[in-house]
């Protein structure tokens, strides 16, 4: 069953790395809870690795017992995502539907998830998600 806690892994100020080059894909994601612990809202730096500054903000629907995302950023981006853990994993989706791509959908997966790291990915489904291809990873850790 989901709970309003299932996201308190992620709460922190983490360093996110996408490449395992030196001065490669890195920056920096702060996720805090506010409204009385109720909200969880992320601020993300992906500079100086990727141009890239957004936000989220995440709640738990205890009626209908998910998790809601909203994801904005400054490329103009905007999503919607539902979801919850799936085998101790955090899983959202997102269907995304356009023209050119009427069956395309979207999957956020946090897992590995440890006191002090995680593993986020990206995912994209041209299928109406049956199958993903995995388009981003990120490594999380924690800052002290």
């Amino acid at each position: 069953m989901a709970t309003a806690s299932d996201f308190d892994f992620w709460v922190g100020d983490w360093t996110v790395r996408w490449s395992d080059d030196e001065g490669g894909g890195h920056g920096r994601n702060v996720i805090e809870k506010s409204f009385d612990g109720r909200v969880v809202q992320e601020r993300f730096d992906g500079r100086p690795g990727v141009e890239l500054v957004g936000m989220s903000v995440n709640v738990f629907d205890r009626h209908r017992e998910r998790w809601l995302q909203t994801w904005v950023d400054d490329s103009g981006n905007y999503f919607h995502f539902e979801g919850g853990m799936v085998d101790g994993a955090m899983e959202l989706l997102c269907d995304r539907h356009n023209a050119e791509s009427p069956d395309a959908c979207y999957r956020m997966r946090f897992f590995d998830i440890e006191p002090d790291s995680l593993t986020w990915t990206w995912e994209r489904s041209a299928d109406g998600g049956s199958t993903y291809e995995e388009v981003w990873r990120i490594a999380y850790e924690r800052n002290t």
